[in-house]
């Protein structure tokens, strides 16, 4: 093996160029912003399409590609030593269904940029390295979010995850066979010398403080359920209120009250959303007999995070006391406990980040990552890219700069040079 650089520096137009064409796949018109929006969800038709064209990107760039039997899809560069555990990168490419271009993508094509930078550079590693692009991230089709690498990572079984179903019924293993990517390797792997993901921040946090690069500390707790609200439909106009069994009243009360549970300042850091809402038979002139709702609540502490969830549910359990004949109904859709990161493995982005001049600030994701799945076999840690547009995300205004990106792919490929060296 040659004398290795001490900083690689990645093609920051072919990166671009990269993220721009997967964009283009599974775009619409958004009208709430007039740009061009990202529809991507997992295990649809532009999936696939997506999957396909990383996959040829990957076989471009002489990996060996594999999928296992989540779908889960791995690019290898193959080390001198391959006998080796391998330095692992990677994140995902399925999206919610109003995405920008660079949630999960930058991750997953900034791997594939590290690779070809490598290749360009004539450079073989002493361990092999290996692009993850993970299934089913986002949870939203499925409802079980870091799907495909909490399955790989052993928290989650695969019956489970085959049977989970979407709103239309359909059953996630039967839609991974359908559009072709229902592997032949294990799901269950074997734990990797290093993971490290490489993504936008989802937040203001750097922009505000004035740092291109976070390293990644951890990420907090996230409860996600689904409550379900059986009431009795009647008629808007004849009913007397005393009488009424409104089960669009009782979700309106939950919204009401988990914004309450945020202010009052006694859960800490809490941050609680009601993402999804719908009543039935959802006319104008029927009281709602029934409603269903999402709440997320995220929280940087557990000991908190499980107060808010324990008033929550003490919470749901009064509504039939003011509403005879109401029922709730919960099911849990995902629950996570706070997860730090390897502290070491941060030091060394730290060490990568000031290397190249840039300044870092350590902080923790509020956003769920695959990082967080791989932290439970091996060290792991993340960088952050800075966003623009006070770091929106889930949403076609979502953007960071082509500098931005680069930056971060840079601070990502010096460190997995030095990595697979271990």
């Amino acid at each position: 093996m040659t004398d290795l650089p001490s900083t690689l520096t990645v093609d920051s137009g072919r990166l671009w160029d990269s993220l721009m064409e997967l964009a283009t796949i599974g775009s619409y018109p958004d009208e709430a912003t007039g740009l061009m929006g990202i529809n991507r969800q997992s295990l649809t038709d532009a999936d696939a399409a997506g999957r396909r064209l990383v996959i040829g990107w990957m076989s471009d760039a002489g990996l060996e590609v594999t999928i296992d039997e989540m779908g889960n899809i791995f690019g290898r560069h193959e080390g001198t030593e391959p006998n080796l555990a391998p330095v692992l990168a990677g994140s995902h490419i399925d999206t919610v269904a109003t995405a920008g271009a660079f949630d999960g993508c930058l991750g997953v094509l900034g791997g594939l940029e590290v690779v070809r930078c490598l290749n360009d550079a004539g450079i073989t590693t002493r361990r092999p390295i290996v692009i993850a692009a993970w299934t089913e991230e986002e949870g939203v089709r499925f409802g079980t979010d870091m799907l495909g690498s909490a399955v790989a990572a052993g928290r989650l079984t695969l019956d489970y995850a085959y049977d989970l179903v979407d709103e239309q019924g359909l059953r996630f293993g039967d839609e991974l066979a359908r559009i072709g990517f229902r592997g032949d390797q294990p799901v269950r792997m074997d734990p990797p010398h290093a993971y490290v993901e490489c993504h936008i921040e989802q937040g203001p946090v750097l922009a505000q403080e004035g740092y291109d690069i976070g390293v990644v500390t951890g990420v907090q707790a996230i409860s996600w359920q689904k409550v379900t609200l059986h009431g009795r439909a009647a008629h808007a106009g004849t009913t007397p209120t005393e009488l009424r069994v409104d089960a669009g009243l009782a979700a309106a009360q939950i919204v009401v009250k988990v914004r309450e549970m945020v202010d009052s300042g006694a859960y800490g850091r809490l941050r609680a959303t009601v993402g999804h809402i719908t009543t039935s038979p959802g006319l104008p002139s029927v009281v709602p007999n029934r409603a269903e709702l999402t709440v997320d609540l995220r929280n940087p502490d557990d000991a908190h995070m499980a107060a808010a969830e324990a008033d929550l549910a003490t919470f749901l359990a009064t509504l039939p006391d003011a509403q005879p004949g109401l029922r709730v109904e919960t099911k849990r859709m995902a629950k996570t406990n706070r997860v730090p990161f390897d502290e070491g493995i941060q030091d060394a982005i730290a060490a990568v980040a000031a290397d190249l001049g840039h300044d870092t600030m350590r902080l923790m994701s509020g956003a769920g990552h695959d990082a967080q799945e791989m932290a439970a076999i091996t060290p792991t840690a993340m960088i952050f890219v800075r966003g623009e547009y006070d770091g929106i995300s889930h949403n076609p205004r979502e953007y960071s700069t082509p500098e931005a990106c680069a930056a971060g792919i840079n601070v990502l490929a010096t460190t997995i040079l030095r990595l697979a060296t271990q």
